[in-house]
């Protein structure tokens, strides 16, 4: 007697390819459909790949070490070798280069964007289907460099809607576009440019940087300072990625100059703490100034006018947003970001 498929498939063409990809989900039937073929007739390599292949193709291509991606997704290391190597296999190139540690090339980058964003839609899917089946207003998902600047606008939009579900991710700003349009998050809040295409964007506030020192420094008594009078002082600053370590060195560059780093790290919150215990001077936002730990630094302002920062709330064009993150996307549009509140 012969055996039924019981298959959920989704068909996904992959552009610059001749790869017909079909995600599917399926019970095991013991055998392969019985294709034939056809003599003659031009054929596309379809490659038949479970979702499950394909999370755990993309920890993979984000740790980019087998064994950490293995211990991160509880699955021995060959069992994950061997999966990986099936869907390179099946898709007919190699997603990876083994030449010394793991890296993933240009054909695995291109895979990569379109599984998440095949993956997205179906997650964004079931949010969608989920919402609209329990009336409710579903799940918002925020992401942003530093959240310091977001605190009060997400008390007041806690305090209007304490049912929604807020999921928070702290995220670098080069890695926003593409979670935006796998629709990994909602919406980004992004202190650095990002490249806008798939994605629509808001500028909530544009705002000088200013000059944090110790209260008894030198220059503390300066209303202002240019970036020359800043040559020999010590910087405590955040580490390449952040928007202060990318705005320090465009101000020092643009003079023919290169900042004198004493201290970098990845807790933007802890810069101030180490410039009041006197270790070196910093960059911060107008926005720090309102804070009630502002007054144990001296401000002083940077002659230059391209020490400002801007914040922009991103999210991607066509995305589903539920209830919750259109909520959201109107709290942070309508805040007044100049007065701190509504």
């Amino acid at each position: 007697m012969r055996e039924h498929h019981h298959v959920m498939t989704w068909r996904v063409i992959l552009p610059k390819t001749n790869i017909a990809m079909t995600l599917c989900r399926w019970r095991h039937d013991g055998h392969d459909g019985g294709h034939r073929r056809h003599p003659g007739r031009a054929r596309t390599r379809r490659a038949v790949i479970d979702l499950h292949t394909l999370r755990q193709f993309l920890v993979v291509a984000r740790l980019e070490h087998l064994s950490r991606a293995a211990d991160e997704l509880h699955v021995a290391q060959p069992s994950l070798s061997r999966t990986i190597a099936r869907l390179e296999s099946e898709l007919g190139t190699p997603l990876f280069d083994r030449a010394g540690r793991l890296r993933l090339n240009d054909a695995g980058k291109l895979f990569r964007d379109y599984v998440e964003r095949s993956l997205g839609e179906l997650d964004a899917g079931r949010r969608a289907v989920a919402e609209a089946a329990s009336e409710g207003l579903g799940t918002v998902r925020l992401a942003s460099e530093t959240f310091l600047a977001l605190a009060r606008p997400l008390a007041a939009f806690r305090r209007a809607h304490p049912s929604i579900e807020v999921e928070l991710h702290q995220m670098a700003a080069g890695d926003m576009a593409r979670h935006l349009r796998a629709q990994d998050v909602d919406l980004c809040v992004a202190t650095q440019p990002i490249p806008a295409e798939g994605l629509q964007a808001v500028q909530l506030l544009d705002e000088a940087v200013w000059l944090a020192t110790p209260l008894d420094h030198p220059l503390a008594a300066r209303t202002s300072v240019g970036v020359d009078d800043l040559a020999d002082q010590p910087f405590i600053t955040t580490r390449q990625g952040h928007w202060q370590r990318r705005l320090l060195d465009h101000l020092f560059a643009a003079r023919g100059r290169t900042p004198k780093i004493v201290c970098e790290g990845d807790e933007p919150a802890a810069i101030q703490a180490l410039i009041v215990a006197g270790l070196g001077v910093g960059l911060a936002p107008a926005i720090a100034r309102r804070a009630p730990s502002s007054s144990t630094v001296a401000w002083v302002a940077v002659d230059s006018p391209d020490s400002r920062r801007t914040l922009t709330l991103l999210w991607g064009t066509g995305n589903h947003l539920s209830t919750a993150a259109r909520l959201m996307r109107s709290t942070i549009t309508g805040w007044d970001w100049i007065a701190g509140e509504p």
